[in-house]
């Protein structure tokens, strides 16, 4: 199993005018690449990842600078390479998956340093008792090494963060290790009040538990460092001159916008860390679990945008799914079409639909009364077949059939 483990780097002024020019080649050999495709595209040839390596090669050779010097071929062919590979990659995405869009042009101005490196393209030297980075043209970088690789690293991502820190996110290989079974499955529906309600099953006796200890609340992160956001967004408002670049604006703006990136990274890592925790301990007390597979994505055009960005669904999904998947669990992805407006004891469906303000479910059929959350996690179970056939009744829509959720390009989480 391949996991990131995330280091702090040290570079000092000369490494990083070293990888700004790289990233200045790479951010060059992408846009290229752009204009090509576009040009191939008009006179109808294909430019498939064979033939962006072959035009990589073209530019290597024919890109000089004004003293006539290959200025290209100066610079690391492994991160060229590497960059070549993802925008082949990202390519054929956009043409499988029109959505998805096709890649664009990489400023300078809003795009962040990201230089990847292969096995061959960098080591891990010793040189005053420690442990450095050392990538091509002998251009070794210190690293804060808060803890020890398990393995040697297959690959490194370098890149700087917005609050303009250096990072190297190295990828080894571990090994899974299952968690012993608990004979225990839960139920799981996502949303903004309540970032994940869960209703647990004993899968042996079939009893559902009333209170779940797996819930997760709603941490709100952000909303409780709203005032030093909006202090630190009007403190750049009002240090900005209007018309004038970045890099030729005050000091003071500068300074307010590190603070406030900084924030914004403070925030970002602290969601991370309670995810991480979380999904660890739902793993460690169930051996199956029926998780909603929602898309948070509609949340940004409501009126709970606010909320459900601080809430960072999509991210704890992500997370709850990679802990699933190392530790060995059955995650269950359901269809959540009518879940929270049927009703978990005798299937009646809502009837007109009860609206978002409406926390309780009240059945007119039966007179079953629950929270609207729960009754939805327990759908869950039920559609998932986990639950005994006493509650097997409830009506199937269609196209809610559930599905095994075992992500084929399962995104690497740092740790």
């Amino acid at each position: 199993m391949k996991v990131r483990y995330k280091y702090r780097l040290r570079p000092g002024k000369q490494a990083e005018r070293y990888l700004l020019a790289e990233w200045d080649a790479c951010r060059y050999v992408w846009n290229r690449m752009v204009d090509e495709s576009q040009a191939r595209y008009e006179r109808g040839e294909t430019f498939g990842a064979a033939q962006a390596q072959k035009y990589l090669t073209f530019l290597r050779a024919s890109k000089t600078d004004k003293d006539g010097g290959k200025w290209l071929a100066e610079h690391s062919c492994v991160p060229q390479q590497q960059i070549v590979r993802d925008y082949s990659q990202s390519r054929r995405r956009a043409v499988s998956d029109r959505k998805a869009g096709m890649p664009r042009h990489k400023s300078r101005k809003n795009t962040l340093p990201s230089l990847n490196y292969r096995i061959g393209g960098f080591t891990l030297v010793e040189q005053d008792g420690k442990t450095r980075l050392k990538l091509p043209k002998d251009m070794i970088i210190p690293v804060v090494w808060s803890r020890e690789l398990p393995s040697r690293p297959k690959s490194v991502r370098v890149y700087r963060s917005p609050d303009g820190h250096w990072y190297a996110s190295f990828v080894v290989e571990v090994e899974s290790k299952p968690l012993p079974e608990t004979g225990h499955a839960v139920g799981m529906d996502w949303g903004v009040k309540t970032t994940a309600s869960t209703v647990g099953l004993n899968l042996s006796t079939g009893e559902i538990s009333k209170d779940s200890p797996d819930d997760f609340p709603h941490m709100g992160f952000e909303r409780a460092r709203h005032r030093q956001v909006v202090r630190l967004q009007r403190r750049m408002a009002r240090r900005h001159k209007k018309g004038v670049k970045y890099p030729n604006q005050s000091k003071g703006y500068k300074k307010a916008r590190k603070q406030y990136r900084e924030l914004c990274q403070r925030i970002a890592g602290q969601r991370l860390t309670v995810a991480h925790t979380w999904a660890k301990h739902v793993c460690e007390r169930n051996d199956i679990i029926a998780s909603e597979n929602f898309k948070p994505k509609f949340l940004s055009k409501t009126n709970m945008a606010r909320n459900a960005q601080d809430a960072a669904i999509a991210t704890n999904i992500q997370i709850l799914h990679w802990q699933a998947v190392k530790n060995g669990r059955k995650l269950i992805s359901v269809n959540p079409a009518y879940t929270t407006q049927t009703c978990s004891e005798c299937g009646e469906i809502a009837n007109p639909p009860i609206g978002l303000k409406v926390r309780v479910y009240h059945c007119r059929h039966c007179g079953m009364a629950k929270d609207r959350d729960k009754n939805a996690a327990l759908n869950m179970l039920i559609r998932a077949g986990l639950v005994p056939e006493a509650h097997g009744t409830v009506r199937r829509h269609p196209g809610a059939t559930p599905e095994t959720h075992v992500p084929s390009k399962l995104r690497i989480p740092r740790l």
